[in-house]
């Protein structure tokens, strides 16, 4: 239909490749990721464009169609979902990557080829591979919506000989990866396929069904990597240079991420792709309330009057801080003990929430200054001179029995050490454990004091106080 030059569509992808990786650098820092998002928007719209011109040739309407339908429902969602809802939105986000990368396989496959010998056999595991990662991120990325939505639990599945099934998983996949290729030679093929791709779906579901609650920041980051994979792998079989690059960016960037999560919890990757703790949450551990001893409350006005006579205080926000919606109140009580000589500043823990990054968003949404943010790294060892330190509605990432019990479920897993400080106040609505499912010693210390209640409405009472 357009005869449009080559050169001039190569040139177009290597564009918005090198605007891609302009994004992810953007995206590496808070003050930069305004500008890297819009990187990256501007390079897909020159992929989408040089695409659109340079390599449709038929069916043209039915493209556009397809682009407005899905970026209509990408606005609305975009427009419509609240933070707290980020973590699942970007799940079955990556689920809807590895569909793709399924159907353009089997499309892939069941169109005319015109691939010989050595050929069609490199081309077929291409369309393989493609078709057997996108059935483990879509099923995958299934399953984690589910479980960061509460509709699955987060209680790990343990299936007995789970790491026995999963190997004669793998073991099927690969025979039926050889019969693949030696009846799609002959013309067929079609059978093997679909076995993979049933067995395929299957181990996502067993996989990240296997993976406690505590480990979901890692499997999102995970099914990302996934998903960058299963682009990638769409790119081989269409023969399309920016999908390959593109995928293998966002491939081995989620991989990276998924490296430094681990890392964050003192996980091994291997070990938590096998599942191992972590439980729905939600509940108040059996019998730890009488063995460690009575929790102290405390009131807004008393937590109000201990802010204003600090020095150094020190925010830690949690999961319980995205649920109550309480960014704004928290960044305008900062501004209020700043504004009295109060040296605030925020502890983020690489785990915080339900994804990677969750807080940092939700605190640059409320506009808190991005240099009194620091990471766990940066400020854990400042906690002895730290006067108050407020947890809001964090719960795993401020346990103490992580370093004092090696061997328990969180055992060695670096926290922020609130407790070293003069004062932890924490807010929670009940004594519930947090998605790990381990009850927190933090809460029964002699210098720590409990604000009940939802966290927005609390610290709007400490506001006013103040």
């Amino acid at each position: 239909m357009f005869d449009v030059n080559e050169g001039i569509i190569q040139v177009s992808y290597i564009i918005a490749t090198i605007l891609f990786i302009l994004a992810l650098g953007g995206l590496s820092n808070q003050e930069t990721a305004r500008r890297g998002n819009w990187y990256g928007i501007i390079g897909m719209a020159i992929a989408l464009v040089a695409t659109l011109v340079g390599d449709v040739t038929q069916n043209l309407e039915f493209l556009i169609i397809a682009l407005l339908v899905g970026g209509t429902v990408g606005i609305i969602a975009a427009r419509r979902v609240r933070m707290t809802q980020m973590p699942e939105l970007v799940a079955i986000l990556h689920s809807l990557v590895g569909l793709a990368a399924v159907a353009v396989g089997y499309a892939n496959f069941m169109g005319e080829g015109h691939y010989e010998g050595i050929e069609l056999t490199i081309h077929d595991v291409e369309t393989y591979i493609g078709i057997l990662i996108g059935a483990v991120t879509f099923s995958g990325s299934v399953i984690a919506f589910g479980k960061l939505s509460g509709r699955i639990g987060g209680s790990p599945l343990i299936l007995p000989a789970r790491h026995l099934l999963n190997l004669v998983l793998l073991v099927v996949v690969i025979y039926y990866g050889y019969q693949f290729v030696v009846q799609s030679a002959a013309g067929g093929g079609t059978m093997p396929l679909v076995i993979m791709t049933v067995v395929s779906l299957l181990f996502g579901i067993h996989m990240v069904m296997a993976i406690g609650g505590a480990d979901m920041p890692v499997v999102v980051s995970m099914l990302n990597s996934y998903s960058g994979w299963a682009a990638s792998a769409i790119g081989f079989m269409l023969g399309n240079d920016l999908l390959i690059v593109t995928g293998a960016l966002v491939g081995s960037s989620g991989a990276i991420l998924s490296y430094i999560m681990c890392r964050a919890m003192n996980r091994k990757f291997l070990a938590v792709i096998a599942g191992g703790f972590g439980t729905g949450g939600g509940t108040v551990a059996a019998g730890s309330g009488e063995d460690q001893g009575e929790v102290v409350p405390i009131s807004a006005e008393e937590t109000a009057d201990l802010l204003t006579s600090a020095k150094e205080v020190m925010i830690i926000p949690g999961y319980g801080m995205a649920v109550a919606q309480a960014q704004h109140i928290v960044n305008e009580i900062t501004q209020a003990l700043r504004a009295k000589k109060v040296n605030v500043r925020f502890g983020i823990h690489p785990v915080a929430g339900r994804m990677p990054g969750h807080m940092n968003v939700l605190l640059a949404e409320a506009k808190v200054p991005y240099d009194i943010v620091f990471e766990m790294d940066e400020i854990n060892d400042d906690f002895p001179d730290v006067d108050v330190s407020v947890v809001i509605g964090a719960n795993d990432i401020v346990n103490p029995s992580a370093l004092e019990e090696p061997d328990g479920p969180i055992g060695g897993m670096p926290v922020l050490e609130c407790w070293k400080g003069k004062t932890s106040i924490v807010l929670k609505r009940s004594m519930a454990t947090g998605y790990a499912g381990v009850q927190n010693p933090l809460f029964f210390k002699e210098n720590t004091r409990m604000l009940f209640g939802d966290a927005k409405d609390t610290l709007e009472a400490v506001y006013k106080a103040l």
